[in-house]
């Protein structure tokens, strides 16, 4: 028997509807979850797979003005027709190929590259060139005019890192070409930002003005690996230091002020030791790992994922998320962290307030 339906009421919803109107009382679970129901799903790319497809690619399609970048975009399969690794955060893998040069352009939106392996290839950043090797973080903020050359005949892939999502979220996308030759192909071992920035803990009385944005054109991993040996070492002598037992981390700051070294993303490094484990959390930011060395077991709202050197991991927001190293494990993630930070809306499953007792509302 069906129920009787008010002709009123009947008549009230077709009238929303015809002035582009709904009634909050349909709809507040999705407007207002519990917690969050990301779109995105946890998911894996094996890095032997991009890579090969990387060198199809290269040999395939060439590299030059509209295109811009070989680049090949981690798409979640929860945000189908999406180049998106998450709802706020780009991840691509780019091949530049032999004596190749990709073109000088600029854009609003954020930029690094990580580089799992290979040398040989210069990004050319404001006019600056700078050498990217193995383990390296450049930097690319937004509107600085960049391009890349490989004067080798070696060909180099590594894994690119942008809010595009979030800067198409909030309609803020800008792009401009820049010359059409890359002026500077020079190749020094050191890039001018490093020398006059790149001294631990130093900064020249020229540039006391905090800056949004890092300076610091390129974070090497001899630095980065140093910093994570020592934490472990500390640990061993009984020191405090480590994030969790047998689990060294640090992150890429802004040698002016300290925060990020991007405004909207954070990187960061890890290292966890064979057989510890990253214990069970669950925050509001999401993020994307790369296996720089090691193998280990992501386990995603309970599902597990092998991981092995180069595989990325998206982990949307408020994912379970625990890690299991086999062997020693060495992982980069970047995030939306700086983002969900100023906005006030960071929460984590030990700050959670729907899970501890308040006053009544």
């Amino acid at each position: 028997m069906t129920a009787e339906i008010d002709p009123q009421l009947a008549q009230l919803y077709k009238d929303f509807d015809a002035y582009g109107l709904l009634p909050l009382w349909t709809q507040r679970e999705d407007l207002m979850p519990a917690v969050p129901q990301p779109a995105a799903v946890p998911y894996r790319w094996r890095w032997k797979e991009i890579h090969d497809l990387a060198v199809r690619a290269g040999d395939l399609v060439p590299v030059g003005r509209g295109g811009e970048r070989r680049a090949i975009s981690l798409a979640n399969p929860g945000l189908p027709g999406l180049p998106h690794a998450t709802p706020t955060l780009w991840a691509a893998v780019q091949y530049l190929g032999p004596n190749e040069v990709a073109p000088v352009h600029r854009h609003a939106q954020n930029a690094f590259r990580f580089v799992l392996e290979g040398d040989g290839v210069w990004t050319v950043v404001n006019g600056d060139s700078v050498a990217m090797r193995r383990g390296d973080l450049l930097l690319t903020p937004g509107w600085a005019w960049h391009g890349h050359h490989n004067p080798t005949d070696r060909p180099m892939a590594w894994l690119d890192g942008l809010d595009i999502p979030l800067s198409s979220a909030l309609n803020t996308e800008f792009f401009q070409f820049g010359p059409a030759t890359l002026d500077d192909r020079s190749t020094p071992e050191r890039s001018r930002a490093e020398r006059l920035w790149g001294q631990p803990g130093l900064r020249p009385v020229s540039a006391l003005t905090d800056l949004p944005k890092s300076p610091l054109a390129a974070y090497r991993w001899e630095h980065t690996d140093a910093a994570l040996t020592a934490q472990l070492e500390l640990e061993d002598e009984g020191h405090e230091g480590v994030a969790s037992p047998g689990h060294a981390a640090i992150r890429f700051t802004n040698p002016t002020t300290g925060d990020d070294a991007l405004p909207t993303i954070r990187t960061e490094m890890h290292r966890i030791r064979a057989g510890a484990v990253v214990p069970e959390s669950r925050e509001s930011a999401s993020s994307v790992w790369q296996v720089f060395e090691g193998d280990g077991v992501f386990l995603l709202n309970g599902e597990r994922l092998e991981v092995g050197r180069g595989d990325v991991v998206t982990v949307p927001s408020w994912t379970e998320v625990r890690i299991e190293a086999r062997g020693d494990l060495d992982l980069f993630r970047f995030g939306d962290h700086p983002v969900m930070e100023r906005l006030h809306l960071y929460l984590t499953d030990r700050t959670n307030p729907a899970t501890t007792e308040g006053p009544l509302r």
